[in-house]
C-alpha cells in the first residue's frame, strides 16, 4: 500500500468533497446518522430485542441488527423513519439554507 497524504475533514460535506462525492450525499449521511443515533437510543431505552423491533417494523431481525450495527448500505432514510414510527416516534424534518454550498 502506497503512503498518501493525510486529509482531515471537519464534517460530512468536507468528507464527501475529499472523496469526490456530491455535498448532497453528505447531507443524506448526516440525516441517516442522526436517525440511527435516535433509533439506537430508543431501542436501548425500550429494552426491546432486535426481533421485537423487527416485528413492529415489519422487517427482518437481521436487517434491524445490521442497521443497529451502523451498516446502512442499502438502507433508505424512509426505512429508518418507518422503524422509528413503528416504535411510536414521529420524525420531524426541517430545511434550512446550507452553510456550505452543495
Amino acid at each position: 500500500m502506497a503512503k498518501g497524504r493525510t486529509i482531515v475533514t471537519r464534517n460530512a460535506v468536507e468528507l464527501a468533497k475529499a472523496l469526490g462525492l456530491k455535498a448532497a450525499d453528505a447531507y443524506e449521511w448526516e440525516v441517516q446518522a442522526n436517525l440511527l443515533a435516535k433509533l439506537r437510543e430508543v431501542v436501548t431505552k425500550s429494552k426491546l430485542t432486535h426481533e421485537q423491533v423487527a416485528k413492529k417494523a415489519g422487517t427482518s431481525r437481521t436487517k434491524i441488527t445490521s442497521i443497529l450495527n451502523a451498516n446502512l448500505d442499502h438502507v433508505s432514510t424512509d426505512l429508518l423513519i418507518r422503524i422509528l414510527g413503528s416504535l411510536g416516534y414521529e420524525v420531524n424534518v426541517s430545511v434550512s439554507r446550507a452553510k456550505i454550498a452543495a
